[in-house]
C-alpha cells in the first residue's frame, strides 16, 4: 500500500457520509426557509397555498430523518477521534462547539415548533409526501400563537447561525463556490 492510499479516506468513512448528510440538510433547510417565506404571506385564497404547506411539512420531516441519521455519524467519528486523543479545550474550540451545539438545538426546535403549530390547530396535519404521521401535541387552540410565534422567531434565531457558520467556514464556502463553477464551466463546454 502506498503512503497516499494509506492518507487517503475510505469512501464510506463516517466523515465522509457525515459531510453528505450535511450537505443534504444545507439544501433541505434552504427549501425550507425559502419555502417557509413565500408561503406564510400567501393569501388563504391561493389554491397552491395548501400544497406548499405540505410540502415544507414534508422536507421538515425529512430534515429530522436527516438529523438523526447525522447524529449517529457525528457519534461515530466523535467516538474514533476522541478514544485516540481528547480534545483541546481551548477558546477556539468551545467557541466552535457552542456554534454548532447551538444548530443542533436549532435543527431539532424549529422543526419540532412546526410541528407544535400544525397539530395544535388541526389534527392529522402534518403530512410526509402524502402520508398522515401521527400527531406529537394534541389539537389545542390556545397553542396555535404559541406554536405561530415560537416557530417564526426560532426558524430566523436559525437562520442567523446558519449565517455566523457560513463566515466561520469561509474558505470552505469559497472553494465549494469555485468548484461549482468550474463543473458549469466544463458542462457547458461540452455542450
Amino acid at each position: 500500500m502506498s503512503i497516499v492510499q494509506a492518507l487517503k479516506p475510505r469512501l464510506n468513512s463516517a466523515f465522509k457520509q457525515l459531510m453528505s448528510v450535511h450537505w443534504w440538510m444545507s439544501w433541505a433547510y434552504l427549501v425550507l426557509f425559502v419555502t417557509g417565506t413565500f408561503m406564510s404571506q400567501l393569501d388563504r385564497s391561493v389554491s397552491y397555498r395548501g400544497s406548499m404547506y405540505d410540502f415544507h411539512k414534508s422536507i421538515a420531516v425529512l430534515s429530522m430523518a436527516l438529523l438523526t441519521w447525522r447524529i449517529f455519524l457525528l457519534l461515530q467519528v466523535w467516538w474514533k477521534k476522541y478514544t485516540k486523543r481528547s480534545p483541546k479545550f481551548t477558546p477556539a474550540w468551545f467557541k466552535t462547539f457552542a456554534l454548532h451545539m447551538g444548530l443542533y438545538v436549532f435543527m431539532w426546535t424549529v422543526p419540532i415548533t412546526g410541528f407544535l403549530l400544525s397539530n395544535s390547530s388541526r389534527p392529522n396535519n402534518v403530512k410526509f409526501f402524502g402520508i398522515v404521521l401521527p400527531d406529537l401535541f394534541p389539537q389545542n387552540s390556545a397553542m396555535v400563537e404559541v406554536g405561530r410565534s415560537a416557530h417564526f422567531w426560532l426558524s430566523y434565531t436559525f437562520l442567523a447561525f446558519v449565517v455566523l457558520h457560513t463566515s466561520a467556514q469561509w474558505k470552505v464556502v469559497r472553494a465549494n463556490w469555485r468548484r461549482l463553477n468550474n463543473f458549469l464551466k466544463s458542462r457547458l463546454k461540452t455542450a
